[in-house]
């Protein structure tokens, strides 16, 4: 599992460890492991032309360290100086001294076999200042290699509120920053490697998990398991307008553990003749019969307020989707707070503006400001439902009402087609049923749904959403072997 800092947590941990050590250390470490990253990007050090660009602080200290050994193995490096008043004066002196020089010329940036983003490191808020706002628009000739966080990226939220500097790689130091694994910021962060300089940090705020945390959170069936023993999850969905939503979903809660589907809705016949091993009732969820899990809304339609009513008076975990979100925003918190069995939204940001709307009774935010701020949109609507918020997107979300957060490192843009969230639904719900808690539920399912995605664009072709259910086994195989 890979863990993620904020800013704070890594100062104070680096306060800690400076007491503790030779003046400098801590940075020579950093630069050691930024220099060793630009050796394998460069195809040859000695005779390569590298460009530094240092702002003012131990940011722009690390770049010149690194810069200087780089110089030491051969290479032409120039430092180009945006507070020259305020560089850090021993990486500049360590440069000079390792024949690197200064330089104003701002055509050395396309000149460069490599270029080092010292400008703005984790202490910086906004985006580049007008001096280096030029640089995230000129063309380059070499990778542009950003220290610790991409100048103008929010190292804790990911967000880009101005100018930022594009990098292809970025050297984050001690340990992952926040804004690195998450939109927008991930996108400007290109490939991340994690330099060890010895830290010792606090619980990480941000987790990401990985092939072998989700393969541990898989259920498996014991020897003596039946299918009601291995869960039952229910799936409340489709509608006249959509029975295309209750196939999807129930094609997704087939692939995700749970020992049997029962479905309720008006799409039986259709959910029958494509998937006979359904088990169907009539009527809504209150006269089902037993399940572990409920999935309640994708594609309901008009009956998305009797069933989210009826399951939500269960005593078993609850996923909210797509209508039944519409339902529960205008209910507001207050219809979630009787329930002691667990329960999962899954929004966009479209319904997840509406759910902060009904949770406050004000308008509904731009849903665009909110994908800007993923991190606290998820928490914000965790907090106020008091539920486990699943929020889909460019990057997908997991938080808990704590403040406990997931990435989902699988995700691909294929996976933006209409149904998929359907399939993720009904995922999610088959392992909730399975005995998952909600936050392991909803983040290996975003894991797998992301690897199928992925699976099924092979060759970046598209996809539809019965094709990213047809690739879950794989993708379950794919995080098993």
């Amino acid at each position: 599992m890979r863990h993620a800092h904020a800013v704070e947590q890594v100062r104070a941990a680096e306060a800690a460890l400076m007491a503790r050590l030779p003046e400098g250390t801590l940075m020579q470490r950093a630069a050691a492991g930024l220099a060793a990253v630009c050796v394998r990007l460069l195809p040859g050090v000695y005779g390569s032309r590298v460009l530094v660009l240092a702002g003012s602080g131990d940011n722009g200290g690390d770049a010149l360290y690194a810069g200087a050994r780089l110089a030491r193995r051969g290479a032409s490096v120039r430092a180009l100086l945006f507070a020259p008043d305020k560089a850090h004066p021993g990486g500049l002196a360590a440069l000079l001294a390792a024949g690197g020089r200064l330089t104003a010329d701002p055509e050395e940036f396309g000149r460069a076999d490599l270029v080092l983003d010292g400008i703005v490191g984790i202490g910086g808020r906004g985006g580049l200042r007008p001096a280096a706002q030029p640089y995230a628009t000129m063309r380059r000739r070499g990778p542009v290699v950003a220290v610790d966080v991409p100048s103008g990226v929010d190292p804790d939220t990911g967000e880009v509120d101005g100018v930022a500097l594009r990098a292809d790689v970025t050297v984050c130091f001690g340990t992952h920053k926040p804004g690195l694994l998450v939109d927008p910021g991930a996108s400007y962060a290109g490939v991340v490697h994690l330099v060890d300089i010895g830290l010792d940090l606090s619980r990480a705020q941000v987790e990401v998990l990985q092939h072998a945390d989700v393969a541990a959170l898989l259920p498996v069936p014991a020897a003596e398991s039946d299918k009601y023993r291995r869960g039952v999850v229910g799936i409340a969905a489709g509608s006249a307008r959509y029975p295309g939503a209750a196939l999807l979903a129930v094609a997704g809660a087939l692939r995700g553990g749970a020992g049997a589907v029962r479905y309720v809705g008006t799409a039986a016949e259709e959910v029958v003749r494509r998937y006979p091993e359904t088990l169907v009732t009539e009527g809504g969820p209150a006269g089902a019969g037993r399940v572990q899990a409920w999935v309640v809304g994708p594609g309901s339609g008009e009956g998305a307020e009797r069933a989210l009513t009826e399951a939500l008076a269960g005593g078993v975990p609850v996923l909210v989707d797509a209508d039944g979100l519409t339902e529960l925003a205008r209910l507001g918190p207050d219809a979630l707070r009787e329930r002691t069995a667990p329960t999962v939204l899954t929004p966009h940001t479209g319904e997840a503006a509406r759910l902060l709307a009904g949770a406050d009774g004000g308008a509904p935010p731009a849903a665009d400001d909110l994908a800007a701020r993923r991190l606290d949109t998820a928490r914000r609507l965790a907090a106020a439902y008091r539920a486990t918020v699943l929020l889909k997107g460019s990057t997908t979300v997991v938080a808990e009402p704590t403040g406990e957060v997931r990435v989902n490192p699988t995700g691909t843009s294929w996976l933006a087609t209409a149904g998929s969230g359907d399939v993720l639904a009904g995922l999610t719900g088959s392992l909730l049923a399975a005995g998952l808690a909600p936050l392991d539920a909803a983040s290996a399912a975003a894991y797998l749904h992301g690897l199928a995605g992925r699976a099924a664009a092979h060759g970046e072709v598209p996809v539809a959403a019965l094709d990213i259910a047809r690739a879950l086994r794989a993708a379950w195989r794919t995080v098993r072997e």
